[in-house]
């Protein structure tokens, strides 16, 4: 499997009003978005990059903080509460060949059916609730 930072030539959504910038991650040295981040559009893979012959993941988080895992081509997809399960779905689903990685700054949700752990969307709905209620104390 290859990992990849996903780098996107044109930067100017990234500095639109209302974008929040993404800061490197000090463990793993990746970048990430923080808690303010807008959900980012997917882009197209460049073929310089990447073949069409090597399926290709989108992992990351939802605005929840839920694991996010899509594929490249918009086919199949899932949510996850862990990372770890995310990579292990993309792997899954790219077998035998494998599949390339990729690691959006920005967070980003899942625009196809859920695929992964049917139990994150209740999840997702409690740290929401959870959050609110936080809010208003």
């Amino acid at each position: 499997m290859t990992a990849m930072q996903l780098t996107n030539p044109d930067i100017s959504w990234r500095q639109a009003p209302g974008r929040s910038v993404a800061a490197p991650n000090p463990r793993t040295g990746l970048l990430q978005a923080d808690q303010g981040a807008v959900d980012a559009p997917f882009q197209p893979l460049d073929p310089g990059v990447l073949s069409e012959a090597i399926p290709a993941f989108f992992i990351g988080r939802n605005k929840d903080g839920l694991w996010v895992a899509r594929d490249a081509g918009g086919r199949i997809g899932g949510i996850f509460l862990f990372e770890r399960s995310a990579l292990s779905f993309a792997r899954r689903n790219s077998e035998p060949a494998g599949c390339a990685t990729i690691f959006p700054a920005a967070r980003f949700e899942l625009d196809l059916e859920n695929n992964g752990n049917p139990l994150a969307a209740h999840l997702a709905r409690l740290l929401r609730l959870v959050r609110r209620g936080r809010s208003k104390t």
